[in-house]
């Protein structure tokens, strides 16, 4: 490919995406998806096929099950209650940092719970050229399905408090749905959905929160309400995630202002739209040329 010249493939996984990263003239390769298939990209691109005389390098993020904890320590719950719902239906939760979990201290919960549902049931429902409509459809019938088994999977993990209903006859469109009374061990809790389902997750204080906050194999974002500083301090350094946002929601990350990437199988912690980013794909070269007279060498001085 002459240099300046850029192609655009399109197509299926297998079909488009594996040619790509098994072939020996490709050196890098970004991803932005699921983790089943980034894992997969990962591991094709470490072999070695023939005329290949490079190690392919992988800048991969792949999705998360984000949480935002609510702490008894948190003065007004109806924000952040608001934040919770914002992050998990905003795009119909169809992003990799929305709020999929909903950890709550019990001794708030159950004034915490009924607010969220409040503003789920209040969202809009609509083709996104009504202006006033605020919850779409999803992407695909595909997703639409297997969102429906989630939720037909969490009504049996937890208690249904709000939406949970398909209507596929006027398109893709799943109501914003809330699961309450969640196991932190149930499919729900665990599994990446991508569509708008929240499962809402009572915990006994902070300690325990955290605790469920890091117990699953992502880490991309996560949120913490608290007004106690000491504990806005422990979240800093024991919620474990690339992207911790502090009373606020966890989503709307800017590229270019605000680096985002994540650990475990979130991904490679590449921080895409940070200052260090674009070195990602390239490779330093480090030049050196004498420019005066020839310094005597001491034997074993060098450090290489």
């Amino acid at each position: 490919m002459p240099p300046g010249v850029v192609n655009f493939l399109s197509g299926g996984g297998g079909e488009v995406g594996d040619p790509l990263v098994q072939h020996p003239r490709i050196r890098f390769i970004s991803f932005t998806g699921s983790k089943e298939v980034g894992l997969h990209i990962n591991e094709e691109a470490a072999k070695t096929p023939k005329g290949q005389i490079w190690i392919k390098r992988v800048v991969a993020e792949m999705g998360g099950k984000d949480a935002i904890i609510i702490d008894r320590d948190t003065k007004n719950l109806d924000e952040a209650a608001a934040a919770a719902v914002a992050s998990a239906f905003g795009f119909q939760g169809q992003k990799c940092s929305a709020c999929s979990r909903l950890i709550v201290d019990e001794a708030v919960y159950d004034k915490v719970v009924p607010l969220v549902v409040q503003k789920t049931k209040a969202l809009k429902i609509g083709p996104p050229e009504m202006a006033d409509a605020q919850v779409g459809p999803v992407v695909n019938e595909s997703s639409m399905k297997k969102i429906k088994e989630y939720i037909e999977r969490g009504t049996k993990e937890g208690r249904l408090v709000a939406g949970g209903e398909v209507h596929a006859a006027e398109g893709f469109f799943i109501e914003p749905t809330v699961i309450a009374d969640v196991d932190p061990h149930a499919t729900i809790a665990q599994e990446e959905i991508f569509g708008p389902v929240l499962a809402v997750i009572k915990a006994k204080d902070f300690d325990d929160a955290l605790r469920i906050a890091n117990d699953t194999p992502y880490g991309l974002t996560g949120a913490v309400f608290t007004d106690d500083e000491a504990k806005i301090e422990r979240a800093r350094e024991e919620f474990f995630v690339g992207n911790l946002y502090v009373n606020r929601k966890c989503t709307g990350a800017l590229v270019g202002v605000h680096p985002f990437g994540g650990f475990n199988m979130s991904g490679t912690d590449s921080k895409a739209g940070g200052r260090d980013y674009l070195g990602l794909f390239l490779q330093a070269k480090a030049i050196s040329r004498k420019v005066g007279p020839q310094p005597k060498v001491v034997a074993g001085a060098e450090a290489f």
